[in-house]
């Protein structure tokens, strides 16, 4: 939809195409959701739910056998992130390099967008 010809919308670590992937493996999912709403100290949070279908709005990302849905709403303001996971002694997860992104809060879980 916001997308660049020959440029991926979303790009993914190693690290996260192996862990979504690991994650469809059982072929109940068709992938990774990601979006934004509303929330958080800084005012957006990003948002993930692993579905059952992909909407025909949707930008698909495809990767190592994994497979990121990007929703409509969210297209404009994820373009150019690239998608980690990292393991540490505390915790694991999902982490967003995003250049949209303005501001983001002390916990890292809410993130500001220029204009916003």
């Amino acid at each position: 939809m916001f997308g660049i010809p020959d440029k991926q919308a979303v790009s993914m670590t190693d690290a996260a195409a192996a862990q979504i992937g690991k994650l469809m493996a059982d072929g109940s999912k068709k992938g990774l959701r990601i979006g934004i709403k509303k929330g958080g100290c800084a005012g957006m949070e990003y948002t993930m739910d692993y579905v059952d279908n992909i909407d025909p709005n949707d930008e698909v990302v495809e990767q190592n056998g994994a497979r990121v849905m990007i929703a409509p709403m969210a297209q404009m303001f994820l373009f150019g992130t690239e998608i980690d996971y990292q393991v540490s002694l505390l915790q694991s997860g999902f982490h967003f390099k995003n250049p949209n992104v303005t501001e983001a809060c002390g916990c890292g879980e809410s993130i500001k967008f220029e204009g916003m």
